[in-house]
């Protein structure tokens, strides 16, 4: 029997997961069954099984994607010691977000919805509140360091608290996607000029 490679697994598992997305972004997540995602994927139930054991963990896996999407901004951004600005670092993940995000990687599925879709979820199932609290506080961490590196600088009182203004940077981003689903006339370039008119960074 031919080996099966990681990359025939990578690319299952991706599929697996984009057809739950379309189904979680058409139902919801408790309007989704295990019967629905699997009927979607096209593939038999032991074979998404052996990549999900539950519809739990489609959710989360729903939520990294988000999370991966900021590590790979973040890291770009603090690369080579930079020390982009807080104004500038919650301009380039809103950027990202409409990207990377909601024009992709899944075609026809905007995350954001569904990463909505989580943050409900985490307050009922103690497993997806566990994967989303990790996900936020790495989030929050990102921005942190962006904070420390911008205070190092000389650009931030020197008691100010860092980690402070990391849960304040990921309230901006987190109000942007909500107001963009809630209120589609949300407009990216002037919510980011709001957002460097009040931090006092053009």
């Amino acid at each position: 029997m031919p080996r099966v490679t990681d990359e025939h697994r990578a690319g299952r598992r991706a599929e697996i997961l984009a057809a739950a997305a379309r189904v979680f972004a058409v139902k919801g997540f408790h309007g989704a069954s295990m019967a629905d995602l699997i009927t979607e994927s096209g593939l038999s139930a032991g074979a998404v099984y052996s990549y999900f054991r539950s519809k739990e963990e489609l959710i989360a896996a729903v939520a990294d994607l988000a999370h991966a999407t900021a590590d790979d901004v973040f890291g770009a951004l603090l690369a080579d010691g930079a020390v982009p600005s807080p104004a500038d670092a919650v301009a380039t993940m809103i950027t990202a977000i409409h990207e990377r995000l909601v024009d992709g990687p899944l075609p026809g599925v905007d995350i954001t919805r569904l990463g909505v879709q989580v943050w409900a979820e985490a307050l009922r199932s103690p497993e997806v509140y566990d994967r989303a609290q990790w996900v936020v506080l790495r989030l929050r961490g990102h921005c942190a360091e962006v904070a420390r590196r911008w205070q190092a600088a000389g650009n931030l009182p020197a008691g100010t608290d860092p980690d402070q203004i990391g849960a304040a940077m990921l309230s901006l981003l987190q109000g942007y996607v909500l107001q963009r689903l809630l209120v589609p006339l949300t407009d990216p370039s002037g919510y980011v000029s709001g957002v460097r008119a009040l931090l006092g960074q053009p």
